[in-house]
């Protein structure tokens, strides 16, 4: 990554974080994956029942597979049978692992959910709640946030998962009512009221879609 890439990421970081502090959510910044990787290792100690949503970027920084080798309890929903039983495990996990499809940078997450477990685990059931976020999501107000929600993350995972949408023709959001959308849910997280749940790591990398 260039030298001014890298000093803007780390200057638009520390604006996001004063940003999520002001929303009663912690902000981190991640200089590299491996870095990130440690900081999410702090955050979770050994024990501890962990589960997440479909968080690319976790993947991305090696944390799943820390946690699926370690000394965690690791709920993973591929293993289960019954599905619905995996996500309802979710809701009394001591940590929820997730991404954002994007954020603003004063520190609204935005995300987008077909089944809704994600976004319903990030409003309320898990203990906390640990978001990975490359740089590449952050955007200058939820408008923007909104759009890129829409129109990279929507359509890319759509086509990611070969589903019968117009986006995975196009490329773009079309506001489709397809039985295939992965659009039914709409997330927008400006505000914690619990202290200490929400903790966004802030990764120098372009991560997830």
């Amino acid at each position: 990554m260039h030298e001014m890439t890298v000093k803007r990421n780390e200057l638009l970081a520390q604006k996001t974080i004063k940003g999520l502090k002001s929303r009663n959510m912690t902000g981190y910044y991640a200089s590299s994956k491996e870095e990130a990787l440690k900081i999410a290792l702090d955050l979770i100690p050994e024990g501890s029942s962990v589960t997440m949503g479909g968080a690319m970027s976790a993947h991305e920084i090696g944390l799943v597979d820390k946690l699926k080798s370690g000394n965690y309890e690791f709920i993973d929903r591929d293993a289960y049978e019954d599905k619905r039983a995996a996500m309802l495990a979710a809701y009394d996990a001591d940590f929820f692992l997730s991404s954002a499809n994007a954020m603003t940078d004063d520190g609204i997450l935005v995300n987008i959910d077909g089944n809704s477990n994600r976004v319903s685990a990030i409003a309320q059931g898990p203990k906390k709640v640990i978001f990975i976020v490359g740089m590449n999501k952050v955007c200058p107000d939820v408008d923007s946030a909104m759009k890129r929600a829409r129109n990279v993350a929507a359509p890319t995972n759509a086509q990611r998962f070969g589903l019968s949408t117009p986006c995975t023709e196009i490329g773009t959001c079309m506001n489709c009512k397809s039985p295939d959308t992965i659009c039914c849910q709409i997330l927008i997280t400006r505000y914690s009221r619990h202290q200490e749940r929400i903790h966004v790591i802030l990764v120098n990398d372009n991560l997830g879609f």
